[in-house]
């Protein structure tokens, strides 16, 4: 088992900054700020010892059931190429060894009807998991908007927006809606914010102290934070992540006020604009629900990034492997059982 230490920690970074396939999920840097969780990175390499693969696994000890290990958007090589991925496998069954793991879940970015990567993972003894729909029952998104923006100008891409999309654009502008690349200090006013939207939107919002964190490691190479002013005052912002050859929208908010003046619309073309300028291959606007029906309570969100001309995109879903059955299934139902629970205390704190 070939993993990353402070040897070739610089190659690593080379490897996947260059690789078509980089996630910043997979990097050094947000095995930081998934500081609970330990982070080991196992790679593959080939007969000279170049890195040819690699997965970002985190693991954290679960109360009575174990060593839970988890990457998020791995692996990172050739996804077709079965000895890459059987090295890669045999590596992290090793770790799963040391730290006596019960299981590994897997949810990469690879397409759903990706034959292929299906028949080479079920041979090395992974399971699919494929069934999601919505936000909740996965950890990472299974469906999301992706807009192909490598060798395209801005206008091309813009040219390409629904018409409403480059109308309301367009009216952010003529309303004096501004936009700044914002500091870590102003991730304070987009906490602020997003607080509103939480409540306004019923989802949890995760504390200051993590966008901080975040912004650590991230930033601001990295990280990049778009804050929208009218009249000087902060009115929405998004949190972006710029790496390798992406740039992932991760957060976004907004108040309650002056949304009349469609600012999301301005930062998300900031944003592209941004990643166009950067040379980058790809804007990801990450998850929606995979229920497409106007009667759902996320339809807005499928709308709104529908709107820029992006791929709906399905995923595969979770993969895994199950190192303890018995174990992985008591762990399953406790799963649901504290969902559950979650849910009904936010409801007498009168959060639902």
């Amino acid at each position: 088992m070939k993993l990353v230490n402070k040897d070739n920690i610089e190659k690593y970074n080379e490897f996947l900054k260059n690789h078509d396939r980089c996630n910043f999920q997979q990097s050094i840097e947000w095995g930081k700020v998934k500081e609970s969780w330990k982070n080991e990175i196992v790679l593959a390499e080939d007969k000279d010892g170049n890195i040819i693969g690699s997965i970002s696994v985190l693991i954290r000890k679960i109360p009575i059931f174990g060593n839970l290990m988890y990457s998020s958007r791995g692996p990172v090589c050739d996804i077709h190429d079965q000895e890459v991925l059987k090295q890669l496998t045999e590596g992290v069954k090793e770790l799963a060894k040391k730290y006596n793991a019960f299981v590994l879940k897997i949810e990469p970015d690879i397409k759903s009807d990706d034959k292929e990567f299906r028949e080479i993972i079920t041979k090395l003894g992974y399971k699919i998991k494929d069934d999601a729909k919505n936000f909740s029952e996965e950890i990472q998104p299974r469906y999301v908007f992706r807009l192909d923006i490598k060798g395209k100008t801005e206008d091309e891409i813009f040219k390409a927006f629904h018409q409403k999309t480059r109308y309301n654009v367009r009216l952010a502008t003529k309303k004096g809606v501004t936009v700044k690349e914002g500091t870590r200090e102003d991730l304070k006013d987009f906490h602020e914010i997003m607080k509103i939207t939480g409540k306004r939107d019923d989802f949890i919002i995760r504390p200051l102290s993590y966008f901080e964190k975040m912004y650590d490691e991230l930033g601001p190479e990295h990280a990049k934070l778009l804050m929208a002013y009218y009249d000087e005052k902060p009115i929405s912002g998004i949190f972006n992540i710029d790496y390798g050859n992406k740039v992932w929208y991760l957060y976004g908010a907004s108040s309650n006020e002056h949304r009349n003046l469609m600012p999301n619309y301005l930062l998300q073309w900031e944003g592209i604009k941004y990643a166009i300028k950067n040379g980058k291959d790809m804007y990801d606007f990450r998850g929606v629900s995979g229920v497409i029906d106007e009667s759902h309570p996320q339809y807005g969100l499928y709308r709104f990034k529908k709107g820029f001309n992006a791929e709906f995109t399905e995923f595969i879903g979770e993969i895994y492997l199950n190192f303890k059955p018995v174990t992985y299934k008591l762990y399953k139902i406790s799963e649901k059982v504290f969902k559950k629970v979650r849910f009904l205390l936010r409801k007498l704190k009168g959060e639902v």
